[in-house]
């Protein structure tokens, strides 16, 4: 279950091995951090995931799919515990939600919940490009802009838009994604030779999901409110993601410009908004952050320590509590069903 973190975090210490940086330097500067701003940014790194969860929810209950905000939270929280572990960022948190809602509330929720999800990575994603362009403003005012950073902003941000164009437009494109459904279950008829009976079934589900996902993004269109509200909700994520970058740093005693946070969480968060099911959760990210904490004038030894103070919190943190709401949400109804047996039984 481990195995993928285990091999990005190998991959990130042979990297900061193979740079020269001194490990035993980088522990001895992490056991003088400050406990104080460490311990809070704790506090805003699970305050970060609670807004997102709450952003998400707006969405949902505008499609009259009545989730509370604490199954929200444990939904979020299940959908990041399966990211770390499959390597397919971007994609599987995603499906196990909408797993879990239908699991919930039935198939006729697949196409509404799928359309929450869809508007709200396309909202994330519209306004991790504009922090993107709020960082390289920055580095341009304090003198600090790099070719390569700089480079690196532009193509993730063009990257960004584009996928953003693409995924507007499938998403209110009916007849086109109706042709893609049709294409992949005439190619699964064509592999099968007619032999899978129940295809045909499946088609019309998909079918059914694809007008109710489309239905849903109709009334997004007509409806900003609800848009704006999630937006708002993502702001405020996107405030205490920040927030806990820069605490690291704090209790480091080694604060730095607000620009360098800024670019160097919206680039990690930007590869990871790219739904292509890139493996970016693991090694990757630690690797990304050191190299653009050092390109932005942070000495090796802080850069790598901040790193992996951060990504204790953002990685292993997140992902011992994601798995105890995976349990939780998957082990009550196993018991739930048991303890009814039991008391009928008794009756």
């Amino acid at each position: 279950m481990v195995l993928f973190p285990i091999i990005g975090l190998t991959a990130f210490f042979l990297y900061i091995y193979l740079f020269h940086v001194d490990i035993p330097a980088i522990i001895a500067t992490a056991q003088t951090a400050d406990p104080l701003p460490y311990v809070l940014a704790i506090a805003f790194s699970i305050l970060e995931i609670f807004f997102f969860a709450v952003s998400w929810r707006v969405l949902l209950n505008f499609l009259q799919i009545k989730l509370s905000i604490i199954r929200a939270y444990l939904f979020v929280w299940y959908g990041i515990f399966l990211d770390i572990i499959i390597p397919a960022e971007s994609v599987s948190g995603e499906a196990v939600r909408i797993y879990l809602i239908q699991r919930e509330q039935g198939i006729n929720s697949c196409g509404p919940s799928a359309a929450s999800l869809v508007m709200h990575r396309l909202l994330g994603m519209a306004l991790n490009v504009a922090v993107l362009f709020v960082g390289m403003g920055l580095l341009f005012v304090e003198g600090q802009a790099s070719g390569l950073v700089l480079s690196l902003i532009l193509f993730l941000a063009a990257g960004i838009t584009a996928i953003l164009l693409l995924l507007i437009v499938f998403s209110f494109k009916e007849k086109w994604t109706l042709k893609v459904v049709n294409g992949f279950a005439n190619f699964a008829q064509f592999i099968t030779r007619g032999r899978w009976k129940g295809l045909a079934k499946m088609r019309e589900d998909v079918c059914r999901i694809t007008k109710s996902f489309h239905d849903s993004m109709k009334n997004f269109g007509r409806n900003p409110k609800p848009l704006a509200l999630s937006l708002l909700g993502l702001g405020v994520t996107w405030v205490f993601s920040l927030s806990v970058s820069y605490l690291v740093f704090v209790s480091l005693r080694w604060p730095v410009s607000w620009s360098v946070i800024l670019i160097t969480s919206a680039i990690v968060l930007a590869v990871k908004s790219i739904p292509i099911g890139i493996p970016f959760e693991v090694g990757l990210p630690e690797i990304t952050m050191t190299t653009l904490y050092t390109s932005l004038g942070v000495p090796a030894g802080i850069a790598a320590t901040a790193t992996i103070l951060n990504r204790i919190l953002t990685l292993w943190l997140r992902f011992f509590i994601g798995l105890g709401a995976q349990q939780y949400l998957d082990l009550k109804p196993v018991l739930t069903v048991r303890v009814d047996t039991v008391k009928t039984e008794k009756n």
